[in-house]
């Protein structure tokens, strides 16, 4: 009977980031990059993984930096979303608030836009990416929709 082969840790890719209650969100251990997506301003964002690396549906995580006054357009969620709160508020389109340590889920299928008045940071990880929409689109038969305002 041969011997049991001893466990040895291999090296792994493995990003870390502590603190993130604390200072870790202002010490300059996070990079922050411009999100370029129709229907964002104000939003800087830390990737951890993006639909380039996980296949076709676009599961994608980061770490979001909305800026005062930024905010997300209308979009439809095609897969589970998760939004946890690190540091400030964000509001949703229903007049919900979330504040730091708030875990957020939205279904598939859910459509809203957020803002943040004031400026907030959280995790976000998305299954699948999202679908920008434009008030009116689609049938409104939704809180989100009915309180968009239609565009002249």
């Amino acid at each position: 009977m041969s011997e049991p082969t001893a466990y040895r840790p291999q090296q792994r890719d493995v990003e870390v980031f502590e603190d993130l209650f604390g200072d870790g969100l202002t010490d300059g251990q996070i990079t922050w990059h411009p999100y370029v997506q129709p229907g964002r301003d104000a939003v800087d964002v830390r990737w951890l993984y993006t639909g380039d690396e996980t296949g076709p549906d676009g599961a994608e995580a980061y770490i979001a930096h909305f800026r005062p006054g930024a905010h997300g357009d209308l979009h439809r969620h095609l897969g589970f979303e998760l939004l946890f709160i690190l540091d400030g508020e964000l509001v949703n389109d229903n007049g919900q608030r979330y504040r730091a340590g708030t875990l957020v889920l939205e279904r598939p299928g859910s459509i809203h836009r957020v803002a943040s008045p004031e400026g907030c940071k959280m995790l976000v990880v998305r299954e699948k990416r999202t679908l920008p929409l434009r008030p009116g689109e689609l049938p409104d038969d939704g809180l989100a929709l009915a309180a968009a305002p239609l565009s002249a």
